[in-house]
């Protein structure tokens, strides 16, 4: 067993959680069980720089100056956060950009699932009565943590997510697979060493526009891909994508 402690013990204002989690790490095609702490995130909703989305490009939501938040481009060496999570509805964002300071984030549909980004209360104008079932049984949602070795995304809800990303995969593979992870279960989802080996140092491109190795895309109870009807994300009832800073 591995035992996580955050440095809660040393925030005498925010009240420390204990929970478990289990988790696949397919590199060593072992199960482990995990004890740990964490503590509510208190992350500000659309941050000062964030990239554009990867999947669908521009967003329709407005940022101070007059600019879409998309288009705000990132200060070099800005460390004011470590990633940024969208929540869209098949292809409409729905809710400006959530900006993550705190390791820890629950994103969880309803009060009081969670302290964190609160899916249920973004207003959405999809009448879809597959978006409206899919939507009332992402629950608990899931939770982002950021260790040392990447991030992990945790399972809370009741039915299964499912996850991009380009880490999780060989490098040299012309198609990502989607990864189904299952309700009490957690995958390290982004690695950050394989990001950086991964990125083209000498690309000028790559330094001013976003990158598909640098985000994660999580889609609730519906998969999408090569073994699903759905080909691409975009067409999946409710979905996230999480941006990381790759400064």
């Amino acid at each position: 067993m591995n035992y996580h402690v955050n440095n809660c013990f040393l925030l005498n204002a925010l009240e420390c959680v204990f929970r478990s989690r289990q988790r696949w790490e397919p590199a060593k095609n072992r199960m482990y069980t995990d004890f740990f702490f964490f503590f509510p995130s208190a992350a500000a909703d659309c941050p000062d720089s964030v990239p554009s989305s990867t999947e669908t490009g521009g967003t329709n939501c407005l940022a101070p100056g007059g600019l879409s938040d998309s288009q705000v481009l990132q200060e070099p060496g800005d460390q004011s956060h470590w990633c940024v999570v969208a929540y869209w509805e098949e292809k409409t964002r729905v809710g400006r950009l959530y900006s993550v300071q705190e390791p820890s984030l629950d994103i969880f549909y309803d009060l009081p699932q969670g302290n964190g980004f609160c899916l249920g209360q973004l207003n959405s104008d999809n009448k879809s009565q597959l978006v409206q079932k899919v939507r009332s049984k992402i629950g608990y949602g899931i939770q982002l943590t950021k260790e040392v070795d990447g991030v992990w995304v945790y399972n809370r809800s009741s039915y299964p997510i499912f996850i991009k990303s380009a880490t999780l995969d060989n490098p040299d593979s012309r198609t990502l697979l989607v990864h189904k992870v299952f309700p009490g279960f957690s995958i390290k989802a982004f690695d950050y060493e394989k990001a950086y080996s991964l990125q083209r140092p000498n690309d000028h491109e790559f330094m001013q526009q976003p990158w598909t190795g640098f985000t994660v895309q999580i889609s609730f109870v519906k998969g999408w891909g090569q073994c699903y009807t759905r080909q691409f994300i975009s067409s999946c009832p409710c979905w996230l994508e999480v941006i990381f800073n790759n400064r």
